[in-house]
């Protein structure tokens, strides 16, 4: 972030100017707006993540849900078993690799998707945010995951 001359401040431990804090604050605004958007479909953000990737996938294991999502299993499995008890998704295991669980939409969670084809738009609506704009945001934070995920390998 900046100090008042607009000059980047190195090294600075002042809350306002922490890139992750400003991450955070969007996130969770961000979260915020799709809520009342999102309870009108009975899902959570994060349901609404996972019915996203079987939606354009298809059928997926759990392996590949975690890989898209960028979740562990401690924290997908309980999301997949909510969905599975609302009737979305069922979940069995691969027949070629017993270890390997097959994910896939129901008929209702297939029939969700037309009523969840209005978020994007509804979003964009409320945040007021243009097309250029949520492109060139969504650039450049695509960006700064990989150089971060970069960071955080050569750390280890």
């Amino acid at each position: 972030m900046t100090n008042e001359d607009h000059t980047v401040v190195a090294g600075s431990l002042r809350l306002d100017e922490q890139l992750c804090f400003a991450l955070y604050a969007a996130q969770r605004a961000l979260t915020a707006a799709y809520r009342p958007l999102l309870e009108e479909l009975e899902l959570t953000y994060p349901q609404y993540l996972v019915l996203l990737v079987l939606w354009e996938r298809g059928e997926s294991t759990v392996k590949d849900l975690a890989t898209a999502l960028r979740l562990d299993y401690g924290t997908l499995s309980p999301l997949l078993k909510r969905l599975e008890t609302a009737g979305l998704v069922h979940r069995e295991r691969a027949a070629h690799d017993e270890r390997s669980v097959l994910v896939a939409c129901t008929e209702r969670g297939t029939a969700l998707r037309e009523r969840a084809a209005r978020v994007p738009g509804a979003l964009l609506a409320a945040t007021e945010l243009a097309m250029p704009e949520v492109v060139r945001l969504r650039e450049e934070l695509w960006r700064l995951a990989e150089r971060a995920g970069a960071a955080a390998e050569r750390a280890r």
